[in-house]
């Protein structure tokens, strides 16, 4: 089972040391980098360690800014999975919880970006529902998920 908890003395080491395969820094940055990020990005950042039966196997982060001048008030600003724990299905029910929040919050839209280079994400987040948005955020693609209520069609997190 694929649960997010909070950041927390007892789990900070295990997110700390998580490594990604190799090359795949260049699609994400290190989990002390986005740590950092979140203590010092206060109220906006929602920052939680993917636990997988008992385990820690990845790291995940929402941006939530109900002011964002272009209206993206959820953003999946990280999310991260362990090397040894990759092509299990942990990433895709990692977003999928990360959807629920939203959903919690009354959002209808989850936004992130991704570098567009062989072997980067945008497999991943097209076949979760994330459209491509046309916009570029530091080079990065921007891409959009419409969010409708759980237990409706399929139970995914997108509209289709």
């Amino acid at each position: 089972m694929v649960v997010l908890e909070p950041i927390t003395p007892e789990n900070v080491r295990a997110v700390y040391d998580l490594q990604v395969g190799p090359g795949q820094d260049q699609f994400v940055a290190p989990n002390s980098w986005s740590l950092a990020q979140a203590l010092s990005g206060g109220d906006l950042a929602w920052p939680r360690a993917i636990r997988v039966d008992g385990e820690i196997a990845g790291f995940l982060m929402l941006e939530i800014d109900p002011v964002d001048s272009q209206g993206r008030m959820y953003w999946l600003w990280r999310l991260m999975v362990a090397a040894a724990r990759q092509r299990s299905g942990i990433g895709a029910a990692a977003v999928a919880l990360a959807a629920d929040e939203v959903r919690r919050r009354g959002g209808a839209e989850l936004w992130t970006s991704w570098v567009a280079l062989p072997g980067g994400p945008e497999a991943f987040y097209r076949k979760l529902g994330f459209e491509p948005t046309g916009d570029l955020i530091d080079g990065e693609v921007v891409g959009r998920l419409q969010l409708r209520e759980r237990g409706r069609g399929d139970g995914q997190a997108d509209d289709r």
